[in-house]
């Protein structure tokens, strides 16, 4: 093969550092070395907006090459990562052809086949996409993954009992949650882990304050009871506002507790004492004292009685 004659512009020079040539060319991903000449052409100094226009490249594109940036170690993410699309229905359609190309890579195929293990099942083309586009799209480093996945199977069985498996939809959404709360590394993701944990060992108590027997609370009873719990209220609490909840209600209704709980948690109120204080009615200021009524005609004739009483007992003196 012929050598090639590269043309160098002389108005701009760019140097691209040796280590980042070597793990683009390893990378292999065309997309993610045109958008790391671009960064480095602009000093880093652009928003993906510009980028996009640059490069001609919807979105999803440059959010793919910038997530492969990021796993070379060419990139670092912020500390506040934007928010990802909400629904998951946003997520770009893959190919059969991606998915392969994905499989290709060490990393991921090795993640596949961890989740795999964990769920007891082979996953299905649906459920690969669904994968790849936390992987992908969403940018979750696969080691938080692996936790996200341990942690919905966990979840499930706490539930539902031993045997259930979540499925890759209900874990993808989990994972939608995650990329909102910034869940990026297994730092963040194992403290989150062990805070749901820790409230979820007081459900028990609640279900019993709540006259609910020993069953296991349904998924949505279960998010207000541990909300309630991280909001810090103690039993003689949750007890009160239950109370106020049967007397309106006649039953219980999830809702409308919530909403008292809520108002107590917004102003402070987090004891009963607080909430007695704090819910009670306003002190009535005491009246004005009424100015004395102006001197009228009763005030003329009492001072006449008076003046003649007085004359009566001078006229008494002198007579004795």
């Amino acid at each position: 093969m012929s050598g090639y004659i590269l043309h160098l512009p002389e108005d701009e020079s760019i140097v691209v550092p040796g280590a980042a040539v070597r793990g683009l060319i390893e990378g292999g991903d065309g997309d993610s070395a045109l958008a790391y000449l671009a960064l480095l052409r602009a000093k880093g100094e652009i928003n993906g907006e510009k980028l996009c226009s640059q490069l001609r490249w919807p979105a999803e594109r440059l959010q793919r090459a910038l997530n492969a940036l990021a796993r070379l170690g060419l990139l670092s993410r912020p500390q506040s990562p934007p928010e990802p699309p909400q629904p998951a229905e946003q997520k770009p359609e893959y190919t059969r052809a991606d998915m392969a190309r994905a499989l290709e890579g060490a990393e991921f195929a090795a993640l596949t086949s961890a989740v795999e293990d964990k769920l007891g099942k082979k996953l299905t083309t649906p459920d690969l996409a669904s994968l790849l586009g936390l992987y992908d799209q969403l940018g979750l480093p696969s080691d938080v993954i692996f936790l996200l996945v341990g942690f919905c199977v966990e979840r499930t069985v706490m539930q539902y009992g031993e045997g259930r498996r979540p499925t890759m939809r209900q874990i993808e959404k989990e994972g939608y949650v995650w990329a909102r709360l910034g869940l990026m590394d297994q730092e963040s993701a194992s403290a989150y882990i062990n805070k749901y944990l820790r409230s979820r060992e007081a459900l028990p108590r609640l279900m019993a304050l709540l006259r609910l027997g020993d069953r296991r609370p349904s998924p949505s009873e279960e998010r207000y009871l541990i909300s309630w719990n991280e909001m810090g209220f103690d039993s003689e609490v949750i007890e009160s506002a239950y109370d106020r909840t049967i007397l309106k209600c006649k039953e219980l209704k999830w809702a409308y507790m919530n909403k008292i709980l809520c108002s107590w948690h917004q102003k402070g109120l987090h004891t009963l004492g607080e909430i007695n204080s704090g819910d009670r009615p306003a002190p009535r200021r005491e009246a004005a004292p009424r100015p004395p009524r102006p001197a009228g005609r009763d005030a003329r004739d009492e001072m006449a009685r008076m003046e003649k009483y007085l004359q009566q007992l001078r006229d008494e003196q002198e007579g004795g």
